[in-house]
């Protein structure tokens, strides 16, 4: 009765998203027309869940504890209006992508009434060991058997940390049934869920996974000795994983649940509103992202030197992606260094002044020869390629002349990636720049539209907990018809 209930009176869509560094809750209204939705209610709550790794894993390894990502997922459902989760009929999911967690098959949660509401909380986990995880250094890579994947294995993809952890802390793995992404875990147990079910979408960011015939590499990791009971059931992204096995936050008992998603994907949905669009996001790091042609494959086996990889998207197609470590991260550190020099000269100056003033030099500035290549963190398909700057003369070493090229340099580096005129071949015709980087910077949108001879729009800002929910309301409504 419930289910039927939620499914006939709801109207509210409700996505998730499960940030590296914050949890986000967004209630969406389907409108007149079906499949648009119209955002009424969000929330977002920083997870402060890092913890010092565990184990022989060392500094370079990074971990988060589930507990306090619950905690903080909670406190987002508990700020939305109440009336509206009564009235929610799907849930989507999605989430930082490679990163693994592990729990027992049964027991892996309790269910309790807090106040007016049922909430769960994680029994008997493991911390999460994410994306940045850099435990498996390229040694340990080079050893691992080789893919039979389009897609290359790094550190923090699931399965080179669970070839660790088998390797160096057996006995680590021995409690656990069932290892996911951390929003595999939380569709797991909303739905009551014995065995987990992960999307295509983060099943391929795991590694050792076959997009085509969208299977596992079985047969290769059991030779390997690789525990495969502790890997998922796959399904294709957009399909429902089951359905709520308890009221949530008021949200009835029956609630469709979408099978999780991968945040990239999702962040690409919500603000790619035709085929021939790119999307441009300049945050922290950079994207650049753009829908394959129809029948579009990628290669058989992984080319760990190609700037560009091929993710799985919806319907059965690709994503093409560029994804530069060196973004807004590379402003924020040129800030922080001119911060210090001040300091060190007696000076003490706020960071955000230091960075409106030098956007303020930059946009007098409008050229420079001075050429900067940003690539302070290298990149994955060229760790070693680290930053530099060129063609230095006395009258280029104005704050306004460093931090064109700074920014120009961020661009050209993603440009560098996939050109637009490879953009061009893929049949897009315009570009979708959004980012919280983006946004502040008029230098960057200036270097943007210099670089892509494309028409730039914005103002559609990425946002995976929007992209999670409409993707659900879409694959229902396709479902139904």
């Amino acid at each position: 009765m419930a289910a039927a209930g939620g499914d006939a009176q709801g109207n509210f869509v409700l996505g998730l998203d499960l940030g590296t560094s914050s949890v986000k809750a967004v209630l969406l209204e389907a409108g007149p027309h079906r499949g648009l939705l119209v955002p009424t209610a969000s929330a977002s709550q920083a997870t402060r869940a890092d913890v010092s790794p565990s184990g022989k894993a060392g500094p370079q390894a990074r971990e988060q504890d589930v507990h306090r990502i619950l905690q903080a997922l909670s406190e987002c459902l508990g700020a939305l209006p109440a009336r509206q989760l009564q009235r929610v009929r799907l849930i989507g999911v999605s989430g930082q992508m490679h990163g693994v967690m592990f729990w027992k098959s049964q027991q892996a949660c309790t269910w309790t009434e807090k106040g007016p509401h049922g909430i769960f909380e994680p029994l008997q986990v493991s911390h999460l060991i994410t994306w940045q995880d850099g435990r498996c250094t390229g040694s340990f890579l080079a050893s691992l058997p080789r893919p039979k994947s389009h897609l290359s294995v790094a550190t923090g993809f699931g399965s080179a940390t669970i070839y660790w952890l088998l390797h160096n802390s057996p006995e680590f793995l021995q409690p656990y049934g069932a290892a996911g992404t951390i929003q595999d875990y939380v569709v797991a147990m909303l739905c009551g869920l014995q065995r987990p079910i992960m999307s295509d979408h983060n099943a391929a960011s795991w590694g050792y996974f076959n997009t085509e015939s969208r299977s596992w590499n079985s047969h290769l990791l059991e030779e390997s000795g690789f525990p495969t009971h502790l890997l998922p059931d796959v399904a294709e992204a957009g399909t429902v994983a089951g359905r709520t096995c308890h009221t949530w936050f008021g949200i009835p008992q029956g609630t469709k649940v979408g099978v999780a998603l991968g945040d990239l994907q999702c962040s690409v949905y919500s603000c790619m509103s035709q085929s021939t669009d790119a999307v441009l996001n300049i945050s922290t790091s950079v994207q650049l992202a753009a829908s394959m042609p129809p029948g579009f494959k990628p290669a058989e086996y992984p080319d760990p030197l190609a700037p560009v990889a091929y993710f799985p998207y919806f319907s059965r197609t690709y994503l093409g992606v560029a994804a530069s470590l060196n973004g807004g991260n590379v402003l924020a550190t040129f800030v922080s260094m001119l911060a210090r020099w001040m300091a060190d000269l007696g000076l003490e100056v706020v960071e955000g002044l230091i960075y409106s003033q030098m956007i303020r030099a930059a946009l007098a500035q409008t050229d420079t020869q001075l050429t900067i290549s940003p690539t302070l963190l290298g990149e994955r398909h060229l760790p070693q390629e680290l930053a530099s700057v060129r063609s230095i003369s006395p009258c280029a070493l104005s704050l306004g002349h460093v931090t064109r090229a700074l920014c120009r340099g961020i661009v050209q580096n993603i440009h560098a990636m996939l050109p637009s005129q490879q953009l061009k071949e893929w049949g897009i015709e315009r570009v979708i720049g959004s980012g919280s980087a983006l946004a502040r910077n008029e230098v960057l949108r200036q270097e943007v539209e210099k670089a892509f001879p494309l028409p730039v729009s914005y103002g559609q800002d990425v946002d995976a907990a929007a992209g999670a929910a409409l993707a659900m309301l879409q694959a229902v409504t396709r479902e139904d018809n």
